[in-house]
């Protein structure tokens, strides 16, 4: 079995870490919560509940974690989309003009999530996760394409990520510029932002302002691929190296709380950094298993789910899938009783919504932007 995975090879961790982190919003996150009611309660049981839930500010749990993983997953699946579309001849304008599409393609789709459909335009939210997505990715995406200095691109992220820190640090806002209430990425919303802001109409977690830094999420992502890529080392070291610049990043964003609070909500640049270094740890475990170690199995359950992200979050919006989940599993989720019936009533969801999937894997059909 040879150590080192072909260069234009699909990395199959990548489909696998994606995954698992779209599995935690297919239901997993409420499944453990679940499980840990019905654990002798403790420290340890309330802790691992409590991550399954977003801070209501500074901080950051496990659930924070999943949308910013998402986001530099798929900047680390450029480089290698990137690589295929040159060896196909495409110019660099025919890829921008995709990347571009599909940048504001997930911006409409969120919008079809959030109701556009319904014609309620003074009551529509048009900020969304898919948006975040869309435009972070597509704008680092466009900068990828049009640098290809690695040492360019990485000042370009740095300027980024301080550039956004001054500007909420600096530019008047009141007492505490990273408060709630007077930071300055809710201000620019209140302005710019057209239509409902998602909390309370004051404020909105993937608003305008803070997908700049997002930018630096998706960025950080494709140094990633391109490093996977390019690299000579070996999958071993290869594995090792991303951990230890997981590591690296996690210190970094630590420190950096210090005087720039890790915030989801704000995307602060302290988050970015604390994120990037999670992602990377679990990517290299991921990939030191499937791809360099060459063990598979075990991550087909997750293939199937990664293969098919933008599926499985759209899928509720158009079918109803605790409806299926009862007809098909009813009968056995009825012969239990009070928090054994929730979490036997989450695992059989959580099959209904993979055997779906499953069936769009062996037809090979996947939703794709």
């Amino acid at each position: 079995m040879s150590e080192e995975p072909k260069k234009q090879a699909r990395l199959m961790s990548l489909d696998a870490l994606r995954g698992a982190d779209m599995l935690c919003i297919m239901g997993f996150a409420s499944w453990v919560v679940a499980l840990c009611a019905l654990l002798p309660q403790c420290g340890l049981t309330e802790w691992i509940a409590n991550q399954m839930t977003h801070v209501e500010w500074n901080g950051l749990r496990q659930h924070d974690t999943i949308f910013p993983l998402f986001l530099f997953i798929a900047g680390i699946s450029f480089p290698f989309s990137l690589a295929k579309q040159l060896a196909q001849g495409r110019t660099t304008a025919q890829i921008h003009l995709k990347i571009v599409r599909r940048g504001f393609l997930l911006v409409l789709l969120g919008l079809v999530c959030n109701g556009i459909l319904q014609f309620d335009f003074a009551n529509l939210r048009c900020a969304s996760v898919l948006a975040r997505i869309g435009l972070a990715w597509m704008f680092a995406a466009l900068l990828f394409t049009s640098i290809r200095k690695t040492s360019i691109l990485a000042v370009i992220a740095a300027v980024i990520l301080i550039g956004y820190w001054l500007a909420m640090w600096l530019i008047p806002g009141g007492s505490d510029p990273f408060s709630y209430e007077n930071n300055l990425v809710g201000t620019i919303d209140r302005v710019l932002l057209p239509g409902r802001l998602y909390e309370n109409n004051f404020f909105d977690p993937e608003g305008l302002f803070s997908t700049i830094p997002a930018i630096g999420t998706a960025m950080l992502g494709m140094f990633t691929g391109q490093w996977i890529r390019s690299a000579e080392a070996s999958g071993n070291k290869k594995a090792l190296y991303l951990f230890l610049a997981g590591v690296a990043l996690a210190l970094i964003g630590w420190l950096w709380s210090f005087v720039f609070p890790i915030n989801k909500k704000l995307w602060t640049s302290s988050f970015v950094c604390a994120v990037a270094g999670y992602s990377l740890i679990w990517f290299s475990i991921f990939y030191y298993i499937i791809d360099v170690k060459g063990w598979r199995r075990w991550a087909f359950f997750f293939q199937v789910i990664g293969m098919n992200s933008i599926t499985i979050y759209m899928l509720p919006r158009f079918i109803d899938c605790s409806r299926a989940n009862k007809f098909f599993f009813g009968g056995i989720i009825k012969q239990f009783d009070g928090d054994w019936n929730k979490l036997v009533s989450l695992t059989f969801y959580i099959l209904t919504c993979w055997l779906i999937l499953y069936f769009f894997y062996k037809k090979k059909i996947f939703l794709k932007v």
